[in-house]
Order: C-alpha cells, then structure tokens, then sequence
C-alpha cells in the first residue's frame, strides 16, 4: 500500500477543517502536515463576522501534525494578500520529501508561493477552494484578467478537488480538464453532529420550555452569521408574510442563532412587529448547535452568493428539512427542490413565504423531508471527503 506524504497550507485553524485534518491523520494511506500562516483562531479572538468574541469548544488542533509559520506582518484582524506576511514554506517543502501540496484557495501571497516551490521540487499540487460561477461580480476586463490569471494558476495544478457540483463548473470554466477533477465533498462530521442530536432529542421538551415555545407549534430556524448576504432580514419579511391579516402573529416560531452586523435591524424590525413568537438567541458555539438543529421544524439559509453553507450539511445531519436559494452552492447537490426541502430564487421573499406556510403547516411533510435530508447527508461525510482525496492522490502521484 503506497503512503503518502503530503503537505496542507491553509490559511487558519478552523473549526470545520479540523475533523477532516484528523481524519486524513487517521488514514494508513495518508502522512499529513498542516501548515498554518496564523494561529489567530486557536483561542479567544473576536471574530468580525459574528461581531463577537469567540473561542470554539470543539478541538481544532489535536489529532494531526501541523505548524504555525512564522511570519513578518502578522494577522491583525484585517487579513489582506500580503497579511500576514509568511515565510519559509519554500524550505519546508523541500525538505519534507512531499508527494503532494494541498493548498486552499488563492489568495494569498503564501499559497501562490508554496505552488512555486511545489512544482520545482517536483511536489504535485492539489487545489480546493469554495469559488462557483454564482452572482459573478467582474465584467469586462476585470473579468478578462481574472480569466487569464486563473488559467495560468490551474495549469499548474496536478489535481482539483471540487466541494460540489457548482465548483467543480467554477473549475472547467477556467480551464481544468475533466480528468483532472475530483470529487472531494464539502463535509462536517455526521457522527459528531447526528450523535449531538440524539443527545439533544432527549432534552427537546426541556429547551423548548427554557425558550417558552408551546409544544404544539412548528418552529423555523436560522443559525448562521447576520451578514448581509446571508439575508437573516429575507427570512424575517417572509415570516412576517404568515400572519393572517399583518397584525396576529403567525403560529410557527421563528428562531435566529447567531449575531453579526445585521443584529440592530433586525431588533428594531422585530420590535415593530411586537411579537413574542420570534426568539435571538445569540451566539451558540459549535457543540451547542445540535441542540438547536433538533428543536426546528425546518432550517432556512436565505443567502445570496454563498460559496456552500455548511450549516445546511449540519441541519440534514439532524434530520431537518432545508429551505434556501439556488445562490447557495450547496444546494445544488444537497437540497433537492420538493423532496427534501425547497429551493427558491435568492432575494424572493414571497416565494420563501409560500415554502414556509407549506412546511408549517402540511401535517407530517417536514418529517418527511427531514428523514430525506437524513438519507441524503449520509453519503456526503468526512468518508466521501477523505476517499476523494484519495482518489487525487492516487491519479496525480501515481500507486508505484
């Protein structure tokens, strides 16, 4: 059996990096080294997409060899291509006897370089990244010379791991040849969250009252960033939609997990509707988030240009079904339209609305296409991840 060394730059510890980095660790196969340009992420820092401090309570160093790189401009909260400014994975390169660098995304200044250092030390390159071809921002020249820019890239790159279907299309458009594309899922841990979800059904009935939601009512749920392109204030309008005459409050709940920019309007909108049946619970870290999941009657992710949406893999892995838009990139290989869930047009509010009235209130649909979601998300974990990379290796490396 071939093992195989290989190097991983990534930008930072994450907590959804983390499982996968352990479980290629655990493979006979696979000799993996992580190298980070920051460590900014591994406590207590603030993160400026929540707007809050955060420290994860979930491991995103144990269980895999990795190293932080040192550098000369360190990360201060405004990453940029030249921040932080890493040095020494040349050497590292080249001394580690790779068979193969896996580098995520492009832009920064240190993954381009550790592609230089790959090629002419013979080290085969293997690119993954989140882009798709969705609510494309360059025109004209703009798009003229990130087409150029692109093309040279990938025609350096030995292998490509496509996260789904609408970057594996990202990857084509720019040049990357069919047989040099593989499929590597974008994936969380399905034990870990269907395990949480287990735990947490036992204690539904006792969060349910902590929240003071009545058992017999339906509730939606958002657990995301309040970003703008997330949309919480999309989903807020379409709920606002169920209520009979604008005035009554609709009879499902609606519940947002998360904070972020978008946290005062949405107060001050919910403080207009002056219903009680919408709850802001604020920011729940990684292990907490099951509990949640499990308390919902259908998951909504509303955003528009969203490379994936990890939170959709995590809400399926609990059984839910999903409602979001065909500007989700997961959505096009995890939520199919009417079976386990809806998707609608980004930015339709009404269309959304009519999506929410049915899974409200069809007696047993959203079971129904929750145990679909169930069935759907088992063939898309850390499994179907690991043996894509696999697969690369195998193709780009060789067997010998």
């Amino acid at each position: 059996m071939r093992r195989y060394r290989v190097a991983c730059v990534v930008d930072h510890p994450a907590q959804y990096f983390a499982p996968l980095f352990q479980r290629l660790s655990r493979l006979p196969q696979i000799d993996l080294t992580v190298y980070f340009l920051t460590d900014f992420s591994a406590s207590n820092y603030y993160d400026t997409g929540f707007g809050v401090s955060v420290k994860w309570d979930v491991p995103l160093l144990e269980g895999y060899r990795h190293e932080f790189l040192p550098a000369l401009l360190p990360f201060d909260q405004s990453p940029s291509f030249w921040k932080p400014l890493s040095y020494g994975i040349s050497g590292r390169l080249r001394r580690g006897s790779y068979d193969a660098l896996m580098v995520h995304g492009y832009a920064h200044n240190t993954t381009l370089r550790a592609i230089a250092a790959a090629k002419m030390n013979g080290i085969k390159v293997l690119f993954r990244g989140e882009s798709n071809l969705i609510n494309r921002s360059l025109t004209g020249s703009k798009e003229w010379l990130r087409y150029r820019v692109l093309r040279n890239l990938f025609s350096k790159v030995d292998g490509f791991l496509a996260i789904g279907t609408l970057n594996r299309e990202f990857y084509r458009h720019y040049g990357a040849p069919e047989h040099k594309i593989f499929m590597m899922p974008y994936s969380v841990d399905n034990d870990v969250f269907q395990a949480g979800a287990r735990e947490a059904r036992s204690h539904r009935e006792q969060l349910r009252a902590e929240l003071g939601l009545e058992r017999d009512r339906p509730v939606i749920l958002f657990a995301s960033k309040f970003q703008p392109r997330k949309h919480p204030d999309h989903l807020l309008e379409a709920y606002a939609r169920l209520s009979p005459d604008g005035k009554q409050e609709p009879r499902p709940y609606l519940v947002f997990v998360g904070e972020g920019e978008l946290r005062h309007r949405l107060e001050q909108r919910i403080g207009e509707l002056g219903w009680k049946t919408i709850k802001m619970l604020g920011f729940k870290n990684q292990s907490e988030l099951p509990r949640y999941y499990d308390l919902c009657d259908v998951f909504v992710l509303p955003s528009s240009g969203e490379p994936w949406g990890l939170v959709i893999n995590e809400a399926m892995n609990v059984g839910k079904p999903v409602i979001t838009t065909d500007q989700v990139g997961a959505a096009a290989d995890l939520v199919r339209d009417g079976e386990n869930g809806f998707v609608v047009a980004a930015g339709d509010i009404e269309a959304l609305s009519k999506r929410l009235l049915i899974l409200t209130t069809v007696p047993g649909l959203a079971a129904a296409m929750g145990e679909r979601s169930s069935k759907r998300i088992d063939t898309w974990g850390l499994k179907e991840t690991a043996a894509g990379l696999l697969q690369a290796l195998t193709t780009a490396v060789g067997t010998g």
